[in-house]
């Protein structure tokens, strides 16, 4: 494609990459019981205000945490509960 091309992204991806980027909403009671299981193995996130999102990746995608507030980078337990809540989500939904 040149430089400066008016072609839309959209049209760029077939129509299975669309469709598969539609199928990762996150199931909302699920995410909440994957959530609370980590919660009570990790109390002390909760106040972080964490929740689970999906971020396309350039092939597939990935479930995340996210925070209203972040906890500190050096807590070794941050990636131990979001380890958790990501494999519990992923037992539920069946992946």
């Amino acid at each position: 494609m040149r430089s400066g091309s008016k072609i839309g992204l959209r049209s760029l991806r077939p129509s299975w990459a669309i469709a598969y980027h539609e199928q990762m909403e996150i199931d909302p009671e699920f995410a909440r019981k994957a959530l609370q299981a980590g919660l009570e193995k990790y109390p002390r996130f909760a106040e972080n205000g964490p929740r689970l999102a999906a971020r396309a990746l350039f092939q597939g995608h990935t479930y995340i945490l996210e925070y209203d507030r972040q906890p500190a980078r050096d807590d070794p337990d941050a990636w131990e509960f979001q380890n958790a809540v990501v494999k519990g989500y992923r037992q539920l939904v069946g992946v």
